[in-house]
């Protein structure tokens, strides 16, 4: 078994979460290694007696072989592959495996991700509407998360202007989180890529998207917050952005709107203020 095999088979054991896994890999790199054994596995990410008899009836009965076979069916890449995009296996979790739909180059062209509230203001439309088509035009890639809002609007107008964009579900490639939203995702995957580290067929779950969060931000080397509430998922997005080094921009907006809170919170914090797309290309005058 090479080790990108065994990274997706670690991927399909139950009750290993994103901290079990990242042990896994880092265990595997201090140590050289290409796998591990099962019993090895169970130590080194302290899984309950009742977990480990779970993957283990999975084993015996083949349902996991059977799982295994599907999912090697989809197209994957693994932090064992070179295809890998090196700015996210920078962060401190990278995901083991990246199932997606479309043109996956994509990740490893400079990427801005562009993310904000679900409830887009007037405002917010304008500020997307002026500054997308100077992005595009430099074939900025743009990354959000397929979210109602902002990210929605992100990526209909990357595509709208000839632009190719990047959306990192909360869900598996094969799921519609929103059935309003499945054409939209079918279209990105056609004319961008479609991200996710879930397994193929995975129903959205809430843990997933402030996990999702870590790869929006990862796959970028700047993240631009259009618009957030004082408590967003957005700003979760921005913290990580800024815990990895990334640059962080966030958009001012009035001090008596609810959904500019969140990006003057995080200027006063340290935030680059946007106020013009110039500075967002700014930070990529040498990625091309």
């Amino acid at each position: 078994m090479t080790q990108r095999d065994f990274l997706l088979w670690v991927r399909l054991l139950p009750g290993i979460g994103l901290m079990g896994r990242h042990k896994i890999w880092q265990f595997l790199q201090d140590t050289q290694r290409k796998r591990l054994m099962l019993q090895e596995i169970f130590t080194l990410t302290e899984l309950s007696a009742a977990a480990q008899t779970k993957i283990r009836v999975a084993i015996r009965s083949g349902e996991l072989r059977r799982v295994y076979n599907l999912v090697k069916q989809y197209p994957v890449v693994t932090l064992a592959d070179d295809a890998y995009p090196e700015l996210l296996r920078e962060i401190a979790q990278p995901p083991l495996c990246l199932f997606f739909q479309g043109d996956f180059a994509l990740v490893n062209r400079p990427c801005v991700a562009i993310v904000g509230a679900r409830e887009l203001t007037p405002y917010g439309q304008q500020v997307l509407a002026t500054w997308l088509p100077h992005l595009v035009g430099t074939k900025l890639v743009t990354v959000s998360g397929l979210a109602r809002g902002t990210d929605e609007a992100v990526h209909r107008g990357t595509m709208a202007h000839a632009g190719q964009t990047i959306a990192v579900i909360g869900t598996g490639v094969d799921v519609a989180y929103l059935k309003r939203r499945d054409k939209l995702q079918n279209q990105i995957s056609q004319q961008g890529l479609i991200l996710s580290e879930y397994l193929p067929w995975e129903p959205p779950a809430k843990h997933h998207f402030p996990e999702r969060n870590r790869i929006i931000a990862g796959l970028a080397q700047a993240t631009v917050i259009v618009a957030a509430r004082q408590k967003s998922g957005s700003l979760i997005t921005a913290n990580i952005a800024l815990d990895e080094n990334r640059v962080v921009m966030a958009v001012p907006g009035p001090v008596t709107s609810p959904l500019s809170a969140g990006t003057n919170a995080l200027i006063v914090a340290g935030a680059i203020p946007l106020i013009s797309p110039a500075q967002i290309l700014a930070e990529y005058v040498n990625a091309w």
